[in-house]
């Protein structure tokens, strides 16, 4: 009953904020010029006439489908990589330095690099989106990895655990929580990279939708796709802190 109520009592707060920000928006909107800040009122009219003749169902599963790819591979890369890091010390000692100079790069700036060599195709999309997301999974899953107890590898040998059984019983369930963080971040970076390669590559999705509103000073519909693009990262960083909070829970226990 305790959890139930608190739950209620987070919700409706959640609400009583949302509502202030719309009502704050729309008033804010009054007193500025059209051409810069759309009213509250006018861009969820404009999402709605997206949504009742289609345009933002097709631009979201084209985005959807270029960001789901790209985070595949960030996650399976991301998650391996930061485990061999991790436990092997001599390829971490060997690539800690290339990877620290490329998470320093802007990735943006690879962008026309990436266009060169690859094209317009939906490869090079998923290259950019895999960039953006790729590094805060793998610095969260090597720290995990290597703030493992020692004790926790002793009882494994003691057990003769063997290399594959030390993975699959101790290091991954240990490092799943501190990847999962990784996973959240990485959420809000491929979202980037999603509306960035469908801006600087072949325009498609709703970084095609954002560019054709800029460029026909539709200002609802430039705000309308943002707002989208924004709910869309709240949404799925909410599902990620759930899963994490529910994978650490041993944490607490630790404690």
């Amino acid at each position: 009953m305790l959890k139930r109520n608190s739950l209620a009592e987070r919700w409706t707060v959640y609400a009583i904020a949302l509502t202030i920000g719309a009502v704050a928006w729309q008033l804010i909107s009054y007193r500025t010029s059209p051409t810069f800040l759309s009213s509250f009122t006018k861009t969820i009219a404009q999402l709605w006439d997206f949504i009742l003749d289609g345009t933002l169902e097709a631009a979201l599963l084209s985005s959807l489908g270029l960001f789901a790819a790209g985070m595949f591979f960030a996650i399976i890369v991301g998650l391996l990589m930061g485990l061999l890091l991790a436990r092997v010390r001599l390829l971490r000692v060997a690539l800690e330095n290339y990877i620290t100079i490329l998470y320093a790069t802007p990735m943006v700036a690879l962008i026309p690099f990436i266009l060169s060599t690859m094209g317009f195709g939906f490869a090079p999309k998923v290259l950019v989106v895999f960039l953006f997301a790729f590094f805060p999974i793998l610095y969260n899953t090597v720290e995990g990895a290597r703030s493992l107890k020692p004790e926790l590898l002793e009882v494994a040998r003691s057990y003769r655990s063997n290399e594959y059984e030390v993975w699959r019983d101790v290091l991954i369930p240990y490092t799943l929580p501190f990847a999962l963080t990784g996973i959240r971040q990485a959420v809000a970076r491929g979202l980037v990279g999603m509306i960035s390669a469908e801006l600087f590559l072949s325009s498609s999705g709703m970084g095609q939708l954002i560019m054709r509103s800029g460029q026909d000073f539709d200002i609802p519909a430039l705000y309308g796709s943002i707002l989208v693009v924004t709910i869309l990262g709240v949404i799925m960083m909410s599902i990620g802190r759930a899963l994490e909070n529910h994978f650490a829970a041993w944490r607490g226990l630790e404690r």
